[in-house]
């Protein structure tokens, strides 16, 4: 079958679950869930569990799906309280996935014991007289939909290009609009339902999405600051898009506090880069280069354990 991307696949699945019908009995703690595979070249099994039957029964444990790896993905139409099972590196992992959303819906890595994903961002520094680097670990289990979104757009160089127009000493830098027009036109409308919390603090060099509402992530992301105090790293994560998915490692050595901040914070807060501008036709081409040439931006983003692995991604089912 032709392989979709995860937005794609995701509405698939919706849709896909409302054209089937459920027996009444499970029809009240029905359960959709979407597992997801990010390990860069490794298909996962996953299998369904059944724990009414012996452990030597046949039918005890069945082969459901398998999952590819790269964003690979696989919907399954099931209920509260089901066990799943999946093996990493020879350890079978048991999974029963939480309670859904509003939409009865549950979103979930099949990650294993990894530490997280890894992936660096070349960047310009100090108003792009030198380059440096972050590099992000990316968590499978903070924010699992904003960890599958992030390592999407990565893989589409989507953030290739991109500036920081958003740098406020001691308290965030923010990124994600794509500098290709067509492209962040059409990703800024494509939004991700907001992740469940999972009290993970926010601490400097944490990543998150930002947002506008409820369910309103799209591609821009604001990375927490060295030097915030106690009092705005309580404020962050009030809302509800506010999940980390993510860490800069090693932040105090990064070039994160090398990025040129000298325009402030964005209106209506002070004078720096307007967003809503830079999303305009020639937000690239005029606005920023003109009014605001001293700008760091992202060289390119990518995947580090997927380097030498080609450009193909495997995203869908087999």
């Amino acid at each position: 079958m032709g392989f979709l991307s995860l937005k794609s696949a995701a509405l698939a699945f919706l849709a896909a679950v409302g054209n089937t019908a459920l027996v009444s009995a499970q029809e009240a703690e029905a359960l959709k869930v979407m597992f997801v595979n990010e390990f860069p070249d490794t298909p996962i099994d996953l299998y369904w569990e059944n724990h009414s039957l012996d452990d030597d029964h046949p039918e005890r444990r069945k082969l459901e799906a398998r999952i590819p790896p790269r964003g690979g993905w696989h919907s399954s139409e099931t209920f509260n309280g089901h066990e799943f099972s999946y093996i990493v590196d020879g350890k079978r992992h048991f999974v029963t996935p939480p309670p859904g959303n509003v939409n009865g819906e549950q979103f979930l890595m099949v990650a294993g014991d990894t530490d997280g994903f890894r992936v660096r961002c070349e960047i310009t520094v100090n108003s792009q007289q030198y380059m440096d680097y972050l590099d992000i670990l990316v968590k499978p289990y903070w924010s699992p939909r904003g960890a599958a979104r992030f390592l999407e757009l990565v893989r589409d160089k989507y953030y290739d290009g991109a500036a920081f127009n958003r740098v406020v000493p001691k308290f965030l830098t923010q990124f994600g609009i794509g500098k290709d027009f067509a492209t962040r036109t059409k990703e800024r409308e494509l939004t991700i339902w907001d992740d469940f919390p999972k009290d993970v603090k926010f601490e400097a060099g944490t990543m998150s999405f930002a947002g506008s509402g409820h369910d309103s992530r799209t591609t821009e992301i604001f990375i927490v600051m060295p030097g915030v105090d106690q009092a705005q790293l309580d404020k962050f994560g009030e809302n509800s898009w506010e999940t980390p998915f993510a860490i800069i490692e090693d932040v105090n050595k990064s070039g994160l506090k090398k990025i040129y901040s000298g325009y402030g914070d964005m209106p209506p807060f002070a004078k720096g880069p307007d967003s809503s501008k830079i999303y305009d036709a020639d937000g690239y081409t005029t606005y920023l280069p003109k009014k605001f040439p001293k700008l760091d931006y992202i060289d390119r983003c990518y995947v580090v354990g997927e380097v030498g692995l080609g450009d193909d991604q495997s995203e869908g089912e087999f």
